[in-house]
């Protein structure tokens, strides 16, 4: 079966790509920017919150392996859906929690997630369905970013580190690496 991809947002896009990176099936994870008016974006204007577009990751996946509903179960266990334009003290509308769907099967997948979600948590999910717009790969710098700065960034070790042990604790059967857990 050929690959699918899933392009979500849930804050930090350093956030959900170290996560994803780490999940059997997941071939590749790229950070970029999706949704907004400007074109080809850089960071420091997405950072602005004035060009409409979320950080996000465009993840490619084996559907053999890992569904799109499992991806899409990590994605809300990793990040809190009820955080309108913020994830933590990261604040604006380029933190959005936001899922851009491939296809119309992937829009009925998210919106059974966020109902799934919803009926779990005591506040309201705001995350959203959006269009699949065009795509901006992030500069290179920020690929693989906690990977290459993970023990070296203060925000990596106060935001990323503490997400990512979170995950691999709940989810250690769905690790590339088992030793990872710890």
């Amino acid at each position: 079966m050929a690959e699918e991809l899933a392009t979500l947002a849930g804050g930090c896009f350093w956030c959900v790509e170290a996560v994803f990176d780490d999940v059997i099936g997941v071939g590749d994870v790229e950070s970029g920017y999706i949704g907004g008016h400007v074109d080809n974006p850089s960071y420091k204007q997405v950072c602005g919150g004035d060009t409409g577009h979320a950080e996000a990751v465009r993840i490619r996946f084996d559907p053999a392996v890992i569904s799109y509903d499992d991806v899409l179960d990590i994605f809300f266990h990793i990040h809190d859906p009820t955080q309108l334009n913020r994830q933590g003290n990261d604040v604006g509308p380029q933190y959005r929690s936001a899922v851009f769907p491939h296809s119309a099967e992937q829009e009925e997948a998210a919106r059974a997630a966020i109902a799934r979600v919803g009926a779990e948590l005591p506040q309201p999910v705001v995350t959203t369905i959006e269009p699949l717009a065009t795509w901006y790969p992030a500069e290179d710098y920020h690929q693989e970013y906690f990977e290459r700065e993970g023990s070296r960034n203060p925000y990596c070790m106060a935001v990323v580190a503490p997400k990512l042990q979170k995950f691999r604790k709940s989810y250690a059967a769905r690790l590339k690496n088992a030793s990872a857990v710890g």
